[in-house]
């Protein structure tokens, strides 16, 4: 596909949903199916990055997941630890910087120092943003960027949408392009403030399937929308 003729969003975001049904569906464990998603996000960042997208969001663990079956929360966890521990050299062969959005309640101490030495040590990379969503929730975004202003000592009259922005877990762009894998029609509390007015493309694949044809297709769409932000369609 020639992406120079479409429309190439700056921030493209993704629920990554369905990894589970897809190895249900297919006799397995929802573990392999986690591992599966897993292998296709690093391929199908690569991919997305490398297209003059400039930040990748993707939701792959979030604060009410932790009331999963305990097992299933302790392989996610694995698979995290194992991103975060074996994968630095992935990503500073790709040259992509890694930012983690989420909060660190009921994280092990194990997966906080992997997690934040994968952030010091790919902070300097230039090839586009990975932003994980990791113990995420929107909501608890915009609580603790709250919090930050209140405990900063902003005042009310110094509080508008810019300054808020500056207080969630990232000062990143707003997003242009929401994919949400699997057919499901919800946000489920994801980047509720940077999505406001994000174009939004629903596939019904799963997402361990979700190759980059699939990709170029959402953009082939993203391409033909013509975005109003805020405006209202006669």
């Amino acid at each position: 596909m020639e992406y120079n003729k479409l429309k190439i969003p700056n921030h493209v975001a993704i629920i990554v949903d369905g990894n589970g049904r897809w190895a249900q569906e297919r006799g397995m464990s929802r573990s392999r199916g986690h591992d599966a998603g897993y292998h296709n996000l690093k391929k199908l960042g690569q991919y997305i990055l490398s297209k003059g997208i400039k930040v990748l969001s993707v939701y792959l663990f979030s604060t009410e997941n932790f009331k999963r079956e305990e097992a299933e929360v302790q392989y996610l966890m694995d698979l995290f630890l194992k991103m975060f521990k074996k994968d630095r050299k992935f990503f500073m062969d790709n040259h992509i910087k890694v930012v983690v959005s989420g909060r660190d309640e009921f994280l092990s101490k194990e997966v906080i120092q992997a997690r934040d030495e994968m952030v010091e040590c790919t902070k300097n990379n230039t090839g586009g943003i990975l932003n994980i969503c990791f113990n995420y929730g929107g909501r608890a975004e915009i609580v603790d960027a709250t919090k930050k202003i209140l405990d900063a000592g902003i005042s009310s009259e110094e509080v508008n949408e810019e300054v808020f922005s500056k207080y969630l877990y990232h000062d990143l762009p707003d997003v242009d392009l929401l994919i949400r894998t699997s057919g499901e029609l919800r946000v489920s509390n994801f980047l509720l403030w940077q999505l406001s007015y994000a174009e939004f493309y629903f596939p019904e694949t799963y997402f361990p399937d979700f190759k980059e044809t699939d990709f170029d297709q959402a953009i082939l769409e993203y391409t033909k929308r013509d975005r109003r932000f805020g405006g209202i369609t006669k």
